[in-house]
């Protein structure tokens, strides 16, 4: 994977993408709520609207750290802004192979304010949604009619 140092990103920001790094790396995201500002959004690859709030995004990101197996980073890019950054995985759900990509917007304090994924193949994205309806399904329909509008 490319190395944070060649990323032209603030040092905030550079400080919040290698503590995401560590806290994947330790498979442990209780403390991800630190990275995240209080207007982040979460853009799923099977929802169509974005889920809203610190608790929500750390529910979500959590329980899919929990389903993946095998999961590794393999390559990041940043924009020339430097406020994004898109980092390519691969994982499996069971016996499904996916492949994706964590497109994270960060404010310029280095606070995470959009966390979108997409995933790849459709087996490996149908296998995910599967996990994630068997273990979130009611909390997730709560946090999209709990949305305002």
């Amino acid at each position: 994977m490319s190395e944070l140092s060649s990323l032209s990103l603030s040092a905030p920001i550079a400080e919040s993408l290698q503590r995401w790094h560590d806290m994947v790396a330790r498979k442990d995201l209780s403390r991800v709520t630190e990275l995240l500002d209080s207007e982040v959004v979460f853009r799923s690859p099977v929802a169509h609207h974005p889920y809203p709030t610190p608790a929500v995004v750390s529910t979500i990101l959590n329980t899919v750290l929990t389903i993946f197996e095998d999961f590794t980073y393999h390559r990041q890019l940043a924009t020339p802004d430097g406020l994004s950054v898109v980092l390519e995985f691969s994982a499996r759900v069971g016996k499904r192979q996916l492949k994706g990509i964590d497109f994270i917007r960060f404010n310029e304090q280095g606070k995470i304010v959009e966390f979108e994924v997409m995933i790849r193949p459709m087996s490996g994205l149908s296998a995910l949604a599967d996990e994630m309806g068997k273990r979130l399904a009611d909390y997730l329909a709560a946090a999209a009619n709990s949305r305002p509008g």
